[in-house]
């Protein structure tokens, strides 16, 4: 009898990588539809590109390898990634952004660390996180929700504007920003951060007519959105609970004591629970079985590690949602977490100075 070795994402179920890659991706499609919804077509175009880049992207390295590209595009992970990059993506974002983002995250963040099991980092949010820092401009250019909007836009918008930075009747996208009023809009996480900034109170950053009852118009249903689809998956057994469950209880715990402590300075710990891509990064991003820690106590360790650091740089970092960035540091904690919470083995005692 021969014992295969493999490396992670390692499956205690019947489930083969397709199955599990392609169950993600249903279950983030409320969410993903309810995006769509508020803002328009635009973030299905942004998955369309990512997707087709993404793909090639893929097939071209693994033929260069002498691997089996096709194989290999099977298991559905280059998808997969395609799909959470456009989800965070402003659905107007121009192709070419896209286009360098899925190029960056297949070819740079996955397989130039030797493909699927073996990347360090999350190659979604590696991709997000230099767009981010490569073009601020073009990644926080948000629209607002369509019914808000002064100029909304369809499909044949979406595509001209995408493309050429014009929708047919000549309006740009910095106009397409401004809502009825014609203020340019910004995301809750922003406006809030913003206004703090300039001393006004809570109260007062969430009175807009972005927000109801405190949390943002839109933003509020698609975090729901990803909250179900992500129980689905614990359901299904699809991912563990550690992760999710420590990174929104420390958002919880750490945004209410700000909050209680400075309730006119510091969000609630709902504004922070249910805006921006905290419900997706919880159970679609940071649970990625390559890239995040794979002890049960480990995992308890790293999403506590991220929640913090989103709270921390949503409220005094340069950046208003910090997801991508606080999954990309402590990918680089994995190792060490790992090696700390390791199970000791059965039997065997714990050996002074060692873990």
């Amino acid at each position: 009898m021969s014992l295969r070795i493999a490396s992670s994402p390692h499956q205690r179920s019947q489930r083969s990588t397709a199955k599990l890659m392609r169950l993600v991706c249903y279950c983030a499609l409320p969410g993903f539809a309810l995006q769509c919804w508020f803002f328009g077509w635009g973030s299905l175009l942004q998955f369309l590109i990512a997707a087709v880049v993404a793909l090639g992207t893929e097939a071209l390295i693994l033929e260069l390898r002498k691997k089996d590209f096709e194989k290999a595009l099977s298991d559905c992970s280059a998808l997969l990634t395609a799909l959470l990059l456009a989800i965070c993506l402003p659905p107007l974002t121009p192709w070419w952004i896209t286009a360098i983002g899925a190029f960056f995250a297949i070819g740079i963040a996955k397989q130039l660390y030797g493909g699927l099991g073996s990347n360090l980092f999350n190659p979604a949010m590696v991709a997000y996180v230099t767009l981010l820092v490569s073009f601020p401009v073009a990644m926080t250019s948000w629209l607002p929700p369509q019914h808000l909007a002064a100029h909304p836009y369809n499909l044949v918008d979406a595509l001209s504007v995408i493309f050429t930075g014009f929708t047919g009747e000549g309006y740009s996208l910095t106009q397409l920003r401004s809502d009825a009023d014609g203020f340019t809009m910004a995301t809750p996480l922003d406006a809030v951060k913003t206004d703090l900034s300039l001393g006004l109170t809570l109260e007062e950053a969430t009175s807009k007519g972005q927000f109801s009852n405190g949390l943002g118009i839109g933003w509020f249903w698609i975090n729901l959105a990803y909250l179900a689809g992500g129980l689905v998956l614990l359901k299904l057994r699809a991912i563990k609970w550690q992760i999710p469950v420590s990174m929104l209880g420390t958002i919880l715990l750490v945004a209410g004591i700000m909050h209680l402590s400075a309730p006119d300075l510091f969000a609630s710990p709902w504004f922070h629970l249910l805006s921006g891509g905290t419900m997706l990064g919880a159970f679609f991003i940071a649970t990625d079985p390559v890239s995040a820690s794979t002890t049960d106590r480990g995992r308890l360790l790293f999403g506590a590690g991220i929640g913090l650091l989103v709270v921390v740089i949503r409220t005094w970092g340069g950046y208003p949602d910090a997801i991508a960035f606080a999954v990309v540091l402590m990918n680089m904690a994995v190792p060490l977490i790992d090696y700390y919470t390791r199970p000791r083995t059965y039997g065997h005692q714990r050996q002074r100075g060692k873990p």
